[in-house]
């Protein structure tokens, strides 16, 4: 059996899962990651993994399709046993998503969809076939945002979601507390990715106003976010259950 830790970070492939990957490969953390589309990417994710020294692992997965969940588990327990010569896991870090930048008043049905299911039905059921599989004493991070806490005009479908991921949060600390996992909302402010088309590095004005609210004046990046997830994996970190930290240089204090 592997005698290393493994982490499963969805939506790896680029951005804020990239950084985390690989950063946890740099603790010695072996990493499975998922991609929706862009396969080589997250192959490059993986080479960057192995350089490390660690074994990694890429898999597809769409997290707001439901229905499709099976499957992927199904491919998870076999990845699992080959690659890692393991049945579980032990870090579930829920990460992927999209973002849609619309006033409330122009939000459709379909956005609001497309942000519920990606954002939250997706990690709720996700997490609960996931659990099975985690070891007794591992991890659930879910990723949230500095919008659920302050509020920036055009994201309220995409907030309201995160709001609802840092209330099902405490929910999982409190209900998987008999098997030792703990669970944390990490919680980015504005981060320069290509996230919901880019905004936070290519857009000036929004790019000058977020370092004007934020203490340590300027725009987050990947990596000011990944060193974090990484703590909260770690035996350091094993008293912090429940937590919402966010993450986000003192935006709007």
């Amino acid at each position: 059996m592997s005698n290393n830790k493994i982490a499963l970070v969805t939506g790896g492939s680029r951005g804020l899962g990239r950084d985390m990957a690989i950063n946890l490969s740099k603790k010695g953390i072996d990493v499975i990651i998922t991609y929706n589309r862009n396969k080589s990417a997250a192959d490059e994710v993986v080479e960057e993994i192995e350089k490390e020294g660690q074994k990694g692992l890429v898999l597809q997965l769409d997290v707001s399709t439901v229905a499709n969940h099976s499957n992927f588990f199904e491919e998870l327990k076999n990845g699992l046993q080959e690659k890692f010569n393991a049945t579980h896991f032990d870090f579930l870090i829920n990460n992927a998503g999209t973002g849609i930048y619309k006033p409330y008043l122009e939000t459709t049905e379909e956005d609001f969809d497309e942000m519920i299911n990606v954002h939250f039905k997706g990690v709720y059921f996700l997490t609960q076939k996931a659990i099975p599989m985690i070891n007794e004493g591992g991890r659930i991070i879910n990723i949230s945002s500095g919008l659920a806490r302050f509020s920036f005009p055009n994201s309220s479908a995409y907030a309201s979601a995160k709001g609802a991921v840092e209330v099902f949060t405490r929910y999982l600390a409190k209900e998987l507390a008999p098997r030792k996992i703990g669970a944390n909302v990490v919680a980015p402010g504005a981060i320069a990715t290509d996230f919901g088309g880019g905004e936070n590095k290519t857009n000036e004005q929004k790019r000058n106003a977020v370092a004007n609210f934020t203490a340590l004046g300027r725009v987050g990046e990947a990596e000011d976010i990944g060193g974090v997830v990484t703590f909260l994996c770690s035996d350091d970190a094993k008293w912090i259950n429940g937590q919402r930290i966010e993450v986000a240089g003192g935006i709007f204090l």
